[in-house]
């Protein structure tokens, strides 16, 4: 399992090992086990398609499974989680539903489902599901991960804190949980805290270019100019593209009255989101460069 990174990800999850028919299939009728083993069978070759990157050949894999055997939790399961590669979202979320429905005790299936309730902003049903995933398994980082983002939209800080800290107790190699964590503490001003959890993740995650610019804000917020420009410049080491990163930079070199490198980074941040199609803060990037422009004269 492993949490993915970027401005929100919360859709996460891993396919399930391998699986052999169960031991009691020999007390079914022959047809019923030849039906279960054809069922597990086609899983399987699912998983491996999936593992050789190709999934449109596992989806058409785990349909045969369900098709032999309809009651097979883990074929839906995966399918929702190849479904959502492709981007149907909707199909995915059937197919979450449809392995909760097989599997009642499924808690992965439950924590996917209300991911993917909360990516079509449904928050009091995918709140419901999550609440459900972790009564069956305490000890699944996951779905506390998913919980606090839904209670984090919901607004509700505290309990949002509670989840995404429990997420980073539970899963310590993903640097997501602490990433949010941080996040939430800076919408409450709680900088000092919020620094400390960006650090957090950054130190899972050395590359986690999305933490060096949350940190870079939140130093910035507390008038430490040059760690924050310091935060800014790892941002773009780790990720070259990161529009964000410019920006922020460009803030720093303004407060800073060094308005020759602040023209240098925010004519960089407005070509950056110009070509990644973000219209409105390239405009801002825009404007932001002609007061600099301004300002110098």
């Amino acid at each position: 399992m492993r949490f993915s990174s970027g401005s929100i990800g919360f859709f996460l999850g891993g396919v399930l090992l391998c699986v052999a028919a169960s031991p009691g299939v020999a007390q079914l009728r022959p047809a019923q086990v030849a039906q279960v083993e054809a069922g597990v069978s086609e899983l399987n070759r699912g998983l491996q398609l999936i593992q050789a990157g190709q999934v449109e050949g596992a989806i058409a894999a785990f349909r045969q499974a369900i098709q032999a055997n309809p009651q097979l939790a883990p074929a839906h399961y995966n399918l929702g989680l190849a479904l959502r590669q492709t981007g149907q979202l909707q199909e995915s979320a059937d197919s979450f539903y449809r392995a909760a429905q097989s599997d009642p005790g499924f808690a992965l299936a439950f924590a996917n489902l209300g991911a993917a309730l909360l990516e079509g902003n449904n928050l009091d049903i995918a709140n419901q599901y999550l609440q459900r995933a972790v009564q069956i398994d305490p000890n699944l980082g996951l779905a506390y991960y998913n919980l606090g983002l839904v209670q984090r939209r919901r607004g509700n800080a505290a309990a949002a804190i509670a989840s995404f800290q429990r997420a980073a107790q539970l899963t310590p190699t993903a640097p997501e949980p602490a990433y949010y964590l941080g996040l939430t503490y800076q919408d409450q001003q709680q900088f000092a805290l919020a620094a400390q959890a960006f650090q957090q993740a950054i130190a899972i995650n050395p590359r986690y270019a999305e933490a060096y610019y949350s940190l870079g804000s939140v130093l910035m917020q507390q008038g430490d100019l040059g760690s924050a420009l310091n935060a800014f410049r790892r941002s773009t080491n780790a990720n070259a593209t990161y529009a964000n990163a410019y920006y922020g930079a460009g803030l720093v070199f303004l407060q800073q009255r060094n308005f020759p490198e602040a023209e240098r980074v925010l004519q960089y941040a407005r070509d950056l989101y110009s070509s990644q199609g973000n219209a409105q803060w390239a405009n801002s990037a825009a404007q932001l460069l002609q007061q600099t422009q301004n300002s110098s004269q």
